[in-house]
């Protein structure tokens, strides 16, 4: 498997020079300059190309070329953003970057309620609560028929939340849920968040997966044509919020995306974090299923609570089986070096490391992107791959 990086470009806090000593050879990153929407032009590809090979590594994975609101529901300026998507995969395939990571989330993208959760060891983790999430959908902002959406036992707990909640903690818990997070396409007030919820729900679920298969059917041939490899990420938390449309939260759906355009070209991200966040993904299934189409890989792992709240745990903790995830995701590499493929090796990435030590309370850190937290869990992933590779090497059976 190949280790990579997220990194946020220039600003970021965590520099090229700390990620070459972090060990990996790549860089996940994206132009978050360009407005969702627009052209990426070849130009301003390589330069940030350029940029990162100068500090000595590859960029690897676009995450992401984000999608507009008006290209997931096919309306407004749609098609010219269907337009320039299709342009942006060209320009990045003549840059030289072919794995580019993206996502079809309506409204929020991957959202929690808690970026400062304490845990035992006083580090602090990302967390998703769902009675702190009902108590800012139902009573703060009075989104209509919210009650319908959740459980009884969730609706009380969620007033209780509610009751106890200063006035300075019900505009953190907005701010974590709709003001945006790394990655996302941008932030929102009330009024307009109501708006674009209500347009996602009108769709409904079958009317957004075919919103999906089309951009599918438009953009995977261009990108096969180029050589662009594209991988689709899974929604996160992998159910409904806001009781919007989600349709890549299952295997199910997983099979559904790759069956409307077969092609090697239309792929998966496995964010073993995403999907692990249902204990019905079984994660270690899912990759030997899908593993020809793998393309690119979050290794993270969470802590599942019944009524569907989580936590971001260790990445060797949690409930996700990380080192049966990977020892599937090693035997799909050699099952490729075995078809000559040219693609072998997977670029993983860790993913949403702990805030710990110096950091804490440092500005400019990225919530779920500290520098010593996600360099923690890489170190505990490179000591799970080294011992699975040198077992493969020896002719032990990886499972």
């Amino acid at each position: 498997m190949k280790s990579t990086w997220r990194w946020f470009g220039p600003a970021d806090t965590v520099t090229l020079e700390k990620i070459v000593q972090a060990g990996v050879s790549g860089i996940v990153t994206s132009l978050h300059h360009i407005p969702t929407g627009d052209v990426w032009p070849v130009d301003e590809v390589v330069k940030r190309k350029q940029e990162i090979e100068s500090a000595g590594l590859v960029w690897d994975v676009i995450e992401s070329i984000p999608l507009s609101n008006d290209l997931k529901k096919m309306t407004g300026d749609w098609q010219t953003h269907l337009e320039n998507y299709k342009q942006s995969i060209r320009n990045v395939a003549e840059a030289g970057v072919n794995v580019v990571c993206y996502n079809f989330m309506p409204v929020v993208d991957w959202t929690r309620t808690n970026l400062m959760y304490k845990l035992k060891n006083q580090a602090h983790a990302l967390r998703f609560d769902i009675a702190d999430f009902a108590a800012y959908d139902v009573y703060i902002l009075q989104r209509d028929n919210a009650r319908s959406d959740y459980d009884d036992d969730v609706l009380v707990r969620a007033e209780q939340r509610l009751q106890t909640m200063t006035e300075e903690e019900k505009v953190l818990l907005e701010k974590n849920i709709i003001a945006g997070l790394p990655g996302g396409e941008g932030s929102y007030d009330r009024e307009s968040i109501r708006t674009e919820i209500e347009a996602f729900i009108a769709l409904g679920e079958d009317g957004f997966r075919d919103n999906l298969f089309h951009f599918l059917k438009e953009v995977i041939p261009v990108a096969e044509e180029v050589g662009v490899l594209m991988c689709i990420h899974p929604d996160d938390p992998p159910f409904s919020l806001f009781g919007l449309p989600r349709v890549v939260s299952t295997a199910e759906d997983a099979r559904k995306i790759l069956g409307a355009v077969p092609s090697v070209s239309n792929g998966l991200t496995l964010c073993a974090g995403s999907f692990g966040a249902r204990g019905d993904n079984d994660l270690v299934a899912m990759a030997r299923e899908f593993g020809s189409h793998i393309h690119f890989v979050h290794l993270r792992n969470v802590t599942r609570e019944a009524d569907g709240s989580f936590y971001e745990a260790e990445h060797l903790g949690g409930d996700n089986d990380m080192v049966g995830l990977i020892g599937a995701l090693l035997s799909e590499e050699k099952e490729r070096a075995g078809q000559g493929r040219d693609d072998i090796e997977i670029a993983m990435r860790p993913d949403h490391g702990h805030l710990m030590g110096e950091e804490v309370g440092q500005t400019g850190v990225n919530p779920g992107y500290s520098y010593v937290g996600r360099l923690k869990g890489l170190a505990e992933l490179h000591g799970v791959i080294h011992t699975l590779e040198s077992m493969q090497a020896k002719g032990a059976a990886i499972k």
